[in-house]
């Protein structure tokens, strides 16, 4: 070896020796110190989290429009920018944490409004105020030590000396012939102090410069002739007419002098925007597809906690609120927001202007922010700290920032290529491209987005069929691929690996499928399903359709519920029926209640005399028919007429359970008039109760069918003829085209080489970017009459030999 230290080797054999614990330390410690400047963005951004208050808001937005902007790390003057505000924020916090403040005397009252001003700038007194200020203050430091350590704290200040050493030259002459002058700036008029910024552009600067060294004998020139009038004042007098233009100079002044504070903060930002819209050197990225991903994950968000984005709907659930054809407002405006910003995002990225991404940065970035932090807390009532959902959904975002601030930094690529899962041929890449194409309306609107976006000659109807080719031939190349890596020889039967393994996947799935509506059913209600207890079991009866004689209802302590060893007798009691056994199979001891009506009806019998006399008649006639209406038509007679077991259904509608029903014979019951000295009414009492009372009642006992969960309410409301037509026949459907027609594609499917008509989509894809039109017209063509032409398309897939 040309390099051998002896006291390095045994370094490195101590440092393999350490045990794994330390060294995954050692591991951590050195990621920390390599992505330092991440750690700082991570803490104030959680920072501003857990506060969200004016103070915290500044530095997220210094990180997403200028630390992550700078070229090719943030400078030294945002490091001490973010150092010193932290350290003021902790002060101004500590200061305003006294009590004689007014607003520190009610902190109870206050502390969960979102609006109360010390809540919103964030001087409000609290435990824990600092906490975080002071972690986010160590991070900094922390990472100011790493930058020194490597030399990287002062780069900026050398390089900007070396580098425009004769722009720092004109700088100083300027600056000296100021101090030379006897004048202050106040002298200094509008057009001087314009003039005397100094703003390089890399195409402009010898201009510049030359209009710089005007300016400064301009400047000199001017000076010197304000220093001598003003000599000339103050020896020889001044008159009314000379100190009204003394005046006018001093207007004239102190506005020059507030130009030139504005320009001195303006033209930094400008030349700072200009020089990452126009680099000198350009390294050329594509992270699209994480911001995408960030974007959906943000849309998962609100889609499944969009009541965190609206007032009064913390309880919400969307699938019950679309169930009920109800769309929530604040799930409308948040969706719709986040699809647009996407769209947006879609169509600067095929445009690749970086100009019109910094400005959509720049809006998002004081956008979400202001909507997030002063306006979101209005509208749901609660502290955005308070709201866990939007929390991660800002975090999310900030991540989306990030990546648009280094999409922004490097620049967008030159040229865009097909979709970002056709990058290579396995199985992965495979599933997930068929996936993609499987989202309702992805593909299409993806196809016609690419299409209004990008500078072509094809007209939609051709972009759409080179995208569907394109994309047939990627699933064709995966598979011929994946051939390659696993060849199987001529003349040899299938392994039972394969045969099992796929043959038997698609056995389960299609067997799943047909019987996924009885098992859905099934399970539903056994295993997911939620007790539904009556609250209120009401008993009326009618004596051929005259007024009710008894009206009778049993809530609250009424209703019970059976105890472990009544549920055992109850039981025992039907063990020879076997269809009685067989329904109670479904029941639990929770989904039965005995309800206990009270026999005397609760309320009195108003019925006119000659409707009494008829009634009386109809029940002494023995040959005609009297009907008696417990809720169904029954016969006159009394007995064998109470359902002493009720079922109560999902639905609606309640109906005696004929199993428990001895014989199918019903309870009877007496039904006896009492009069009073000018009232009556009407006594009923139930022969065969299970709980002998003393008094005269009904006993009732309800089995309640189990409903099955609000979330799934939607789907089990269609029942099992409901799911066969709407899920199970509309997958047979797709499974079935799948199964045939195969004979009408096989001269598109089973093609062996598909490399040179891959090559020349790419190529449609290639000349199209560079802008070469009518390459890319001809390509088409070429394409199109392969596909028109049979003999030509064996000779292109052809095996190469």
């Amino acid at each position: 070896r040309m390099f051998h230290d002896d006291e390095l080797e045994e370094s490195e054999k101590f440092y393999v020796g350490q045990p794994r614990v330390l060294l995954l330390i050692y591991a951590l410690y050195n990621t920390l110190v390599a992505r330092s400047e991440m750690v700082c963005y991570f803490v104030i951004i959680l920072n501003h989290m857990i506060s969200a208050s004016m103070i915290t808001l500044v530095l997220p937005i210094l990180i997403f429009l200028w630390a992550m902007l700078s070229v090719p790390r943030p400078s030294k003057r945002f490091w001490m920018t973010a150092i010193v505000y932290t350290e003021v924020a902790i002060v101004i916090k500590y200061f305003f944490q006294f009590g004689f403040f007014p607003w520190n005397k009610h902190v109870d009252y206050t502390k969960d409004k979102p609006y109360h001003p010390p809540n919103i700038i964030g001087i409000e007194k609290k435990e824990g105020y600092v906490h975080y200020d002071l972690v986010q203050l160590l991070a900094l430091f922390f990472h100011r030590s790493i930058l020194k350590c490597h030399g990287l704290w002062d780069e900026d200040e050398k390089g900007d000396s070396s580098s425009n050493k004769e722009d720092t030259d004109d700088e100083l002459s300027l600056t000296g012939g100021r101090r030379g002058s006897s004048a202050s700036l106040k002298s200094v008029n509008l057009a001087a102090s314009v003039e005397s910024i100094h703003v390089h552009f890399p195409e402009q600067q010898t201009a510049i410069r030359r209009k710089s060294s005007s300016s400064i004998s301009q400047l000199s020139h001017r000076s010197s002739f304000s220093s001598h009038r003003s000599k000339r004042g103050k020896c020889h007098g001044i008159s009314g007419i000379r100190r009204t233009n003394c005046k006018l100079c001093a207007i004239k002044s102190h506005c020059g002098l507030c130009c030139f504070r504005t320009l001195q903060v303006y033209m930094p930002i400008r030349q700072f925007f200009y020089n990452l819209i126009h680099p000198d050197y350009s390294a050329v990225t594509d992270v699209y597809v994480l911001m995408f991903l960030a974007d959906t994950v943000d849309f998962i968000i609100i889609v499944f906690g969009f009541w965190a984005f609206g007032k009064h709907s913390a309880a919400a659930d969307i699938t019950s609120s679309l169930s009920e054809d109800q769309v929530p407002e604040a799930f409308l405006v948040m969706v719709l927001i986040q699809f647009g910003t996407m769209v947006v995002d879609r169509a600067l990225y095929l445009k690749k202007t970086v100009m019109g991404k910094v400005i959509f940065q720049v809006i998002l970035v004081f956008g979400i922010h202001f909507w997030m932090f002063f306006i979101l807390p209005g509208v749901t009532e609660r502290k955005f700290s308070q709201n866990t959902v939007a929390q991660l959904w800002y975090f999310v975002k900030c991540v989306y920032f990030g990546l648009s601030a280094y999409q922004i930094r490097c620049g967008y690529p030159t040229r865009v290529l097909g979709n970002f899962l056709t990058k290579s041929y396995n199985y992965v890449n495979l599933f997930l491209f068929q996936g993609f194409r499987l989202v309702p309306f992805l593909t299409e609107l993806r196809a016609v987005m690419d299409w209004v976006w990008t500078d072509t000659t094809l007209s939609l109807s051709s972009w759409i069929c080179v995208e569907d080719i394109y994309a047939h031939i990627f699933i064709l190349k995966c598979w011929r691929e994946s051939e390659k890596r696993y060849p199987q020889p001529r003349g040899q039967k299938k392994k039972k690996v394969v045969k099992y393994g796929m043959g038997g996947m698609i056995i389960v799935l299609l067997i799943c499928i047909v019987w996924f509506p009885l098992l859905f059913m099934s399970l539903i209600k056994s295993v997911a399903g939620i007790t539904n207890k009556p609250l209120d079991v009401s008993i009326t009866i009618t004596l051929g359709g005259y007024q009710p004689i008894f009206t009778m209802s049993a809530q609250q302590n009424q209703l019970k519920s059976l105890d472990p060893s009544e549920f055992n007798d109850f039981l025992r009691s039907y063990r020879g029926n076997t269809a009685a056994l067989q329904f109670l199979e479904g029941y639990a001891r929770e989904d039965i209640t005995r309800a206990d009506l009270e026999g005397n009806s609760n309320s009195l019998w108003t019925i006119s005399p000659p409707s009494r006399n008829k009634m009386i008649q109809g029940l002494t006639d023995f040959d005609a028919d009297f009907t008696l209406v417990i809720s169904w038509t029954i016969q006159r007679t009394l007995e064998e007429v109470y359902p002493y077991y009720i079922k109560a259904p999902s639905d609606s509608l309640a109906k005696p359970i004929k199993q428990l029903l001895k014989d199918c014979k019903w309870e009877n019951i007496t039904v006896s008039l009492v009069k009073n000295a000018s009232e009556e009414w009407w006594v009923l009492n139930q022969l065969g109760k299970r709980h002998k009372t003393s008094h005269e009642s009904l006993e009732l006992f309800i089995f309640s069918d189990k409903v099955s969960p609000p979330s799934l309410g939607f789907l089990a409301g269609y029942g099992i003829m409901g799911l066969y037509a709407s899920v199970v026949l509309v997958i047979g459907k797709f499974v079935r085209e799948f199964f045939s027609g195969i004979s009408h594609s096989i001269m598109f499917e089973e093609l062996p080489n598909v490399d040179r008509i891959l090559k020349l989509c790419t190529d449609i894809f290639l000349v199209r970017e560079t802008g070469e039109l009518e390459l890319e017209e001809d390509l088409y063509a070429k394409l199109i009459f392969l596909y028109r032409s049979p003999e030509t398309m064996i000779k292109w897939t052809r095996e190469k030999t």
